[in-house]
């Protein structure tokens, strides 16, 4: 029995047999420590002439997107992330100025800092981060308990629950949403989904948006955190446009929601295949696999591949041996491959792709209190500590 917001994410099962520790962590954003690892070619290609501008962008207390839209407003620089990271965590980044004009050696706030490392001749892309590496202190628990914890190649790589929202796993549904044209429904998800952990002056606002006649009296009300839903009011009580109104969202946002709900396609889908025996940590022939270094390809019989499960998508690759999976779950969720193109929002379509089904896991080392381990890019650390920790509320465990 998993908890709810595990099923509510598609996370069904546990994969391991370890039988968790308890504890928590993330108390404070100390405690919890993650640094991008950019591939040595990549690196070797920085300099120190001109070019476009890298920069390691170290920060607490806010997440990336907050963060590089902070930059811009300020400093005029627009910056592209390889990754996103959470707010609630020490993180060091790189991002890579999209113009080749001056730019800024070095500045900080409270909250961030940023520093020029050098020069490239084209952007940096998401492909040129390889890898995350972790530091991550756990509370109130026996410690030696976790140096039994050896299945960490054992664990099935799903999304982790900061891609639906976390304390409030709404992500996906707003995507669902999109990629049916609800648009009247996705603003309102936007507005008014509400849970028991949210803030309760976010609470309070939220029960008021439940009912649309309480719009024009509630848009001075708006906390400074709900920015999101600041901007989608105010469209909705000047133009009673839901459409306009999802568009005034900046178009990363609205394309990480449909990306969440193919995230949630592909986390139901993994934990059915799993439930229903599929081979998931040894790649079979006919199936599609990553190699050492992360292309893909089809199946050889090399140790170094790894099996490669779709995202759905509108070019959605029906020809591997998880369609059965994936169509069941579609068929639950009443929407169909092709409706990823948004004929009426065709900036968010998405037309899938491929995401390893097994978490690679290096480096994994365990020094009281903290445990530290490295995990190819686009894994997520919680993932695996929740096969180690086991938590009966994810988010009270600091999730």
């Amino acid at each position: 029995m998993v908890p709810k917001i595990d099923s509510d994410t598609g996370i069904f099962v546990y994969s391991t047999r370890f039988e968790g520790i308890g504890g928590r962590i993330k108390s404070t954003p100390d405690d919890f420590f993650v640094s991008e690892v950019l591939d040595q070619k990549t690196l070797s290609k920085i300099s120190q002439t001109n070019g476009y501008a890298v920069y390691k962008l170290k920060k607490h207390g806010i997440d990336t997107n907050h963060a590089l839209d902070e930059i811009f407003r300020v400093h005029g620089l627009r910056l592209k992330a390889l990754g996103l990271k959470d707010a609630n965590a020490t993180t060091e980044q790189f991002v890579c100025s999209m113009n080749t004009y001056k730019s800024p050696e070095r500045f900080s706030t409270n909250r961030y800092s940023l520093e020029r490392v050098g020069f490239v001749a084209k952007p940096l892309t998401k492909k040129d981060m390889i890898a995350n590496h972790f530091e991550i202190k756990i509370e109130n628990v026996l410690f030696s308990k976790i140096e039994n914890f050896n299945e960490y190649n054992k664990v099935l790589n799903f999304y982790g629950y900061q891609r639906f929202g976390s304390k409030r796993p709404v992500s996906h549904l707003i995507g669902k949403a999109i990629i049916q044209n609800d648009f009247e429904r996705g603003t309102s998800l936007l507005l008014s989904f509400n849970t028991e952990y949210d803030l309760p002056e976010n609470t309070k606002i939220r029960k008021m948006l439940e009912d649309k006649s309480n719009y024009p009296k509630v848009m001075n009300e708006i906390p400074p955190q709900m920015d999101l839903e600041r901007v989608v009011l105010k469209e909705i009580v000047q133009h009673d446009d839901s459409l306009r109104a999802m568009r005034a969202i900046p178009l990363s946002i609205r394309r990480f929601f449909v990306q969440a709900f193919q995230s949630y396609i592909f986390n139901c889908s993994l934990s059915l295949a799993f439930e229903e025996g599929e081979e998931l940590f040894l790649p079979k022939q006919g199936d599609v696999c990553y190699d050492k270094k992360n292309i893909l390809g089809k199946f050889e019989n090399n140790s170094d591949q790894r099996l490669a499960i779709p995202l759905v998508g509108y070019s959605y690759y029906k020809k591997s041996r998880f369609d059965h999976q994936i169509s069941k779950i579609l068929e639950r969720e009443q929407v169909h491959a092709k409706d990823f193109f948004v004929k009426s929002m065709q900036e968010v379509s998405d037309e899938g792709g491929f995401r390893q089904a097994v978490i690679k896991c290096e480096d994994f080392s365990v020094v009281e209190p903290m445990v530290s381990f490295t995990l190819s890019r686009g894994s997520y650390a919680t993932v695996l500590l929740r096969e180690i920790i086991k938590p009966q509320d994810p988010i009270k465990a600091g999730f």
